[in-house]
Parts: structure tokens; C-alpha cells; sequence
């Protein structure tokens, strides 16, 4: 394990991966140039030590740490980073925000995966284009990986899954589930039907069919809150289908509507 160090100055430059959390922007902007990204609670930083991320360190309160040092001891050398301890006031003070989960670590990301090399042998992926709404991507990961769906492409305008809400929502399920960026963009899902996939993407279209089980290798393609799939993506698609709602509602939430497509998709594979 590596050191561990109680921080008691709100400016030790050694917990400046930590500051000013709560500006947004600042973050998206930073994070993917930096090549790291935050995860925030024990249970996602339990995940995070499973995971292929390496940890750079973590902010943890006094009772966090006597939470989780078992597990970080466990890990012998392959847990040499830097352990900081604070006090909730200080750890408050340094991040910018009210945080009573007590424990943060900071990760490095990895180079962008092949989208080819995640798919290849799967049965259930899912692609997501242009969903803009970082809870919506934590609850998509975190709803695939309910489901059995074991892999998750994203258009180059959807949101960064390694943002800290998105890996908060998903439970630390985006650090589990292999994901990549899909490009070019539609192209990727004409590339994946001829790779065997029968690509359905979901539509609130009266009239699209039902969605409905099927076997074999399927790909569940969901839109942007609001506008949906795109006219291009829709096209590249096998068949469209929508989820019968009653007429009262137009639409689900993307990450709702994933979730049943996924489950109707996989109930041909029995429990």
C-alpha cells in the first residue's frame, strides 16, 4: 500500500486532482486532457479497485478509510498510490461542495477502445447516440449491466461516461462494462450488421412494431433526450420498434426505455 497522509492545509497542492468540483464545465473541459476522472462513494471506489483504471489516489475521511483499508490492504503493491485522509470540513473545503459520502479517488483513463475489439463475440450491446445527459448515461450503464448487456457504443456527440455524476449514477457499473466511441458515425451500424448484429433502434413512433425477444446478436440502439434518433441513424437501422405505452405519454426516458428493451431482448435467453 502506499503512503498515507493526513492533509490538514486546504491548499496542499498534493490534492489539487480534487478541487473545485462543483464547476462543471471546468471539469469537462479538463478531465479527458488530464487523462483522469473522479469516482465518488465507497461502494463506486470498490468497483474502481476491480476495475481496469488505475487509481492515482484517494480523499477519504477518517471514517471512510477505516471503511475501506481492508480492501486497500488486500490489494498489496497493486495499491501504491497515495492515500489522503481529512476531516469532512476539510475535505468540504478542498472539493467546493456539501460531500457527505466522505470518500473520492481519483483514476486514470485508459486509450480509447477499438468498438470493434468490445464487440466481437457478444450477443447483447448497446449504442447510444447523442444522449446529452450525464444521468442518463450513469442509468444506462448501470441498466445494461442489470440486464446482460455487455458492451455500450456511443456516438461521438453523446456525453463523456467517465464524468463524475455519470459514475456515480451507474453504481460504478461504466468502470465494468467495456464501451468505446463509435466512429464514423452512422457508418458504425451498417459495419455492425454486416458483423452479424441486428441493429433495433427504438422509437416512440405509433407506428413502429412492438419490440419483441429475439435470438442472436442484437444491437439496441436509443436516441437524444428530446429529438431521438437521427434520420441517419434510423436509416443504418434493421428495424425500428417502440415500446407500447399508454397514448396519454409520447416518450420514455432514454435510460427507462433502454432498460425494458433490454429486458424484452434477453428474455429469450431464459433466466
Amino acid at each position: 500500500m502506499g503512503p498515507v497522509v493526513a492533509i490538514g492545509d486546504p491548499d496542499d497542492k498534493r490534492v489539487d486532482d480534487y478541487r473545485n468540483l462543483t464547476d462543471a464545465e471546468l471539469r469537462r473541459r479538463e478531465e479527458p486532457g488530464a487523462g483522469l476522472f473522479m469516482v465518488e462513494g465507497p461502494t463506486v471506489i470498490r468497483h474502481l479497485l476491480r476495475s481496469r483504471y488505475p487509481v492515482r489516489s484517494m480523499l477519504l475521511s477518517e471514517a471512510k478509510w477505516e471503511q475501506l483499508r481492508p480492501e486497500i490492504d488486500d490489494l498489496g503493491d497493486g495499491g501504491d498510490w497515495p492515500v489522503y485522509v481529512a476531516s469532512n470540513e476539510m475535505m468540504r473545503t478542498i472539493t467546493g461542495f456539501h460531500f457527505h459520502r466522505g470518500a473520492l479517488a481519483a483514476a486514470g483513463r485508459q486509450p480509447p477502445a477499438d468498438w470493434r475489439a468490445i464487440v466481437e463475440g457478444r450477443q447483447r450491446i448497446a449504442i447510444a447516440e447523442d444522449v446529452g445527459d450525464h444521468e442518463n448515461m450513469g442509468a444506462l450503464f448501470r441498466n445494461a449491466a442489470a440486464f446482460g448487456v455487455t458492451a455500450v457504443l456511443l456516438s461521438p456527440g453523446s456525453v463523456d461516461p467517465l464524468y463524475r455524476r455519470a459514475v456515480r449514477v451507474s453504481m460504478g457499473q461504466v468502470l465494468r462494462i467495456p464501451w468505446a466511441r463509435a466512429e464514423p458515425w452512422p457508418q458504425v451500424l451498417t459495419d455492425l450488421k454486416a458483423a452479424g448484429f441486428r441493429v433495433v433502434a427504438l422509437t416512440p413512433d405509433p407506428e413502429a412494431p412492438a419490440l419483441r425477444a429475439r435470438g442472436g446478436p442484437v444491437a439496441v440502439l436509443v436516441g437524444a433526450e428530446g429529438p431521438g434518433l437521427t434520420a441517419g441513424a434510423r436509416a443504418c437501422a434493421d428495424e425500428l420498434a417502440r415500446i407500447p405505452m399508454r397514448p396519454s405519454v409520447d416518450s420514455l426516458n432514454v435510460a427507462t426505455a433502454a432498460a425494458i428493451a433490454f429486458y424484452e431482448l434477453t428474455r429469450s435467453e431464459g433466466p
